[in-house]
């Protein structure tokens, strides 16, 4: 096997929907700035979803629009007729 092929800096990180607020907290290599106190009572690196499984049409059977971002509001902006 290859040295130095995989990242060394693994480490648990809390992984949050947005939406519906639920949380799970699983290893990752991601850089993030923020942080957050976990049920254990230590704190982890937080990183913010759109969507995750619990949100998701697919799983849900529920149809929703998720708009956090503002993308329609871009995209109109970018091509309203001037």
């Amino acid at each position: 096997m290859k040295k130095d092929l995989h990242p060394s800096n693994y480490r648990l990180v809390v992984f949050k929907d947005m939406s519906n607020e639920y949380a799970f907290i699983t290893k990752s290599c991601i850089n993030t700035n923020e942080t957050v106190k976990w049920e254990d009572g230590n704190e982890y690196p937080l990183v913010k979803l759109e969507i995750s499984h619990t949100s998701h049409p697919f799983y849900t059977g529920k149809m929703k629009l998720v708009d956090t971002a503002g993308r329609i509001d871009k995209f109109k902006n970018r091509y309203a007729k001037k």
